[in-house]
């Protein structure tokens, strides 16, 4: 693998929604989540992130080194086992390999930070195997993402559909139609704000420049390969990126983000947005500190 990242960065995802759920609540038959005191939508951060695994998944094909840790099918410690046996390290001689090999604990994250794309982002918990002296470790990844938010309150919709096809044949004596539903935002844009830092990248996982140019494109693109009938139409809108020119950065993530406004394009009109075109997206790229640049992208 390359250098890792030499520089800190700070990004706002910009994504919309139209007539689709972005992330339902299991606890609330899977209606869309919204903070009930604004009625601002919320799509979790643990939902972007597998839309990223899935888009690199999918680009990769388990290529060496980009291969996905957290994914469908595939149990976590099946995973672990793996860096063991490539170190030649089992269950029986963990401790006499750990005694001989102080480094070893070391080797075995940095193989599964070299093997795995996802880790060396994200980073990962790794002790799922019962005895406590074989695991792989705890890696806190140099990319992390927040909530994201809908810029304006949304109203979720419950959307009754009808089946002519019945489940059973018992069904089918009794009926001709079943009844369903399914809930909807009719239009939300959303937005999120994450964190890139080059000092873990350096100390830890080794989240490299190719690793970034992997992630932007992947933020860009993690919904063009998801669309499904439950998520109807969903896209990122714009991708903005600040680049500190140090390691360890040159001005708070907070005044960055501030710099980062959406507006409706005409105050004045009391209807509800439906479409990206209704809002205004600027940066005060003149506001910004000293040795912070921007990208926008999308």
């Amino acid at each position: 693998m390359s250098e890792p990242i030499k520089n800190r960065y700070e990004f706002v995802i910009l994504f919309d929604v139209e007539n689709g759920n972005p992330n339902g609540d299991p606890d609330a038959g899977n209606m869309p989540r919204v903070d009930p005191e604004t009625g601002l939508g919320i799509v979790t951060d643990v939902c972007l992130k597998r839309k990223i695994r899935n888009y690199v998944e999918t680009a990769k094909e388990d290529a060496t080194g980009y291969r996905i840790y957290v994914k469908d099918g595939v149990p976590l410690n099946r995973s672990d086992a793996e860096a063991y046996a490539e170190l030649e390290v089992t269950e029986k001689n963990v401790k006499e390999k750990k005694k001989s090999d102080p480094d070893l604990d070391r080797k075995i994250r940095d193989w599964m930070c070299r093997n795995f794309y996802d880790i060396r982002t994200f980073g990962a918990v790794m002790t799922t195997f019962v005895k406590a002296a074989l695991n792989c470790g705890q890696v806190r990844g140099p990319v992390q993402l927040g909530f994201a938010r809908s810029v304006e309150p949304v109203v979720p919709q419950e959307v009754t559909i009808t089946r002519v096809a019945i489940t059973t044949e018992a069904d089918a004596e009794k009926k001709g139609i079943e009844m369903g539903r399914k809930y909807i935002v009719p239009y939300g844009l959303y937005r999120c704000e994450g964190y890139i830092s080059a000092n873990l990248a350096r100390k830890t996982t080794g989240f490299s420049e190719e690793d970034l140019s992997l992630l932007w494109e992947a933020i860009l693109n993690m919904f063009e390969h998801d669309h499904s009938a439950a998520r109807g139409k969903m896209a990122v809108r714009e991708l903005i990126i600040f680049k500190h020119d140090s390691e360890l950065g040159c001005a708070p993530a907070w005044k960055l983000f501030d710099s980062v406004t959406v507006s409706r394009k005409d105050p004045d009109n009391a209807a509800p947005a439906r479409s990206y075109q209704d809002y205004i997206v600027s940066v005060d790229e003149a506001a910004l500190p000293a040795g912070v640049t921007c990208q926008r992208m999308g």
